[in-house]
């Protein structure tokens, strides 16, 4: 018979990895939106938008999440009508990134609200315990 060990830490690890998960979301979303502009990204084209992909820490246990890799976006950049604009075509249009403000906004509010549920997870195990602590004196 096999026994399983409870690992009264999971908890805390998993939501500690969804905190650092969706803090590394944020912080992809605010480049993006950063640089919303930008038509030049020190290649000659523009900034394309940046797509953080997860992946479990452990296929075989539930141990959390952590960031598997940082992907550009493959579509199509924007043709924006800017004569003047020093990287114009002959036509008067800009490549502008592949960035769509309305997109990440709620990309950010979802990873907000994602952020907000584990750190609430983190609060409630914490006060589990202080009831736990509580009850043993």
């Amino acid at each position: 018979m096999k026994i399983e060990t409870i690992n009264m830490f999971n908890p805390i690890d998993i939501a500690t990895s969804g905190l650092r998960a969706y803090n590394k979301q944020v912080e992809v979303i605010s480049s993006n939106l950063a640089n919303i502009q930008t038509t030049d990204a020190g290649n000659g084209q523009p900034y394309r938008r940046l797509i953080a992909e997860f992946k479990t820490k452990d296929e075989d246990n539930l141990s959390g999440v952590e960031l598997a890799d940082l992907v550009q976006d493959k579509g199509p950049f924007q043709r924006v009508l800017m004569p003047g604009h020093p990287q114009a075509d002959k036509d008067g249009y800009v490549m502008m990134p592949n960035i769509s403000w309305p997109t990440e906004m709620v990309n950010l509010n979802l990873a907000s609200r994602a952020y907000q549920a584990n750190a609430a997870i983190l609060k409630q195990y914490q006060k589990m315990v202080e009831s736990s602590l509580e009850l043993l004196k």
